[in-house]
């Protein structure tokens, strides 16, 4: 007589076989926390590929409560810290069918009327892609950072010694225009948001400002760089696109600078930054998927300013409040909200004003109506009159590719609040002869 087989049953299966408290992982962990916000959820992020379900949040907290701000030392000595951190709870066995095929994902309504793409596959058709080309563009494996100048997706260029512009090539900043076009623009953003909106500009950011009696302006350090991958593919992903989809829509948005580019940075936190996949500025979508990520910071700064009866609006990393009184009230919390919500306050950029002084915003002077301050429109004047005097050649000192798109270009920005200043430019500018 023949035996019975007996039938299969699910196999346990550890979700995490290795430790913080051994020497190589504590080491690969460290390298993935120091890239990054020092703050509870961004280190649950970037641990959670390293550990079992449960176990990031558990190790987020024994790192912050050992080193409250972030580690000043190497990753060497980050990796020993974490070696002495008591043994976490072991992670549950997870019950496994042997046969049976893993449940497909379930679709979730999309939050915003953004399109219905359910597989990498119709991301790269709707993009006009090859499979292979999406996964060149989406960087799937790294070869940004390790590739030579000429097959990089980026050109990089500092501007200041803390700013630097990472510029798509025109073949990747193609797709992300279709992205921008078609996705983001479906996503809403808050009334207090007045950066790279259409119908917005810096003269509305500043306007609810003016005639106020104190204007404070704050200053978010390095915007960009900060908003790390994983928020903008927790971004997609609250817009109702499965794991895989939010997951290669946030590899095309964002990026990690190459090592020589990265370590030419200064300051050594932006270094930091710059190395992990983060929000590049100079791409098109990075100011849309900036504006929608500060929701909730706007949100929540809206609601402190209206408890103070003050005014809040927001110009990308430029934030400015006006109020009567209060100040000592408004800063303190401001800075609290933006460290709570992933972002910085950039202390020495903070700047308060009273009536009795020159209060400037986005470089418009608001202490009556949104205007260019009086010594750039007198400057201005004064050049425009020098380049009918002795030709615009000879006024070019800075070697501007097209001097008259320039200098209509200032025109525009100096007269925009002053039809009479306006005018007056523009007389100008009409006696220049232009061969």
């Amino acid at each position: 007589m023949t035996e019975k087989s007996s039938p299969r049953v699910a196999a346990p299966v550890r979700a995490d076989s290795l430790s913080h408290n051994d020497p190589g992982h504590a080491h690969v962990i460290a390298d993935a926390v120091l890239g990054g916000l020092w703050t509870r959820s961004e280190l649950a992020d970037r641990l959670l590929p390293h550990t079992g379900p449960g176990q990031a949040d558990e190790l987020a907290t024994l790192l912050l409560a050992h080193s409250p701000r972030h580690p000043t030392g190497t990753a060497a000595d980050l990796a020993r810290l974490i070696r002495l951190l008591p043994p976490l709870p072991e992670p549950p066995l997870l019950e496994r069918p042997l046969l049976e095929p893993p449940a497909a994902p379930v679709d979730r309504p999309p939050r915003w009327p953004v399109p219905e793409w359910h597989t990498p596959g119709e991301v790269a058709a709707a993009l006009g892609l090859r499979p292979s080309e999406l996964d060149w563009f989406a960087d799937a494996r790294g070869w940004n950072r390790r590739a030579a100048d000429p097959l990089r997706n980026y050109r990089y260029r500092w501007v200041t010694p803390t700013r630097l512009i990472e510029a798509p090539k025109p073949r990747l900043a193609e797709v992300q225009r279709r992205l921008l076009r078609h996705v983001l623009s479906a996503i809403p953003l808050h009334e207090a948001a007045h950066g790279f909106r259409p119908g917005r500009s810096v003269h509305t950011f500043a306007r609810p400002h003016a005639g106020r009696p104190t204007v404070v302006r704050v200053d978010l350090a390095r915007f960009f760089s900060t908003i790390t991958a994983a928020r903008v593919r927790a971004l997609f992903a609250t817009a109702g696109y499965r794991h895989e989809v939010a997951a290669v829509l946030a590899a095309l948005c964002t990026t990690a600078a190459p090592a020589e580019v990265a370590n030419s940075a200064r300051d050594w936190t932006l270094r930091r930054a710059l190395a992990a996949p983060h929000l590049p500025q100079g791409a098109p979508t990075s100011p849309a998927i900036a504006n929608a990520i500060a929701f909730r910071l706007d949100t929540r700064l809206a609601g402190l300013a209206a408890r103070l009866g003050a005014r809040y609006t927001r110009y990308a990393d430029d934030l400015a409040f006006s109020l009567d009184t209060g100040v000592h009230r408004l800063l303190p919390a401001v800075t609290a909200i933006a460290a709570d919500e992933g972002f910085r306050v950039h202390p020495a950029k903070t700047r308060v004003a009273a009536a009795h002084q020159r209060q400037r915003l986005a470089g418009l002077v608001v202490n009556h109506s949104p205007a260019a301050p009086r010594d750039d429109f007198d400057a201005l004047r004064a050049l425009l009159h020098n380049c009918a005097r002795t030709g615009p050649a000879a006024q070019n000192r800075d070697g501007h590719s097209d001097f008259r798109a320039h200098l209509l270009g200032r025109i525009a920005w100096t007269g925009a609040a002053s039809p009479a200043r306006a005018a007056k430019l523009k007389t100008l500018f009409d006696r220049i002869a232009w061969q």
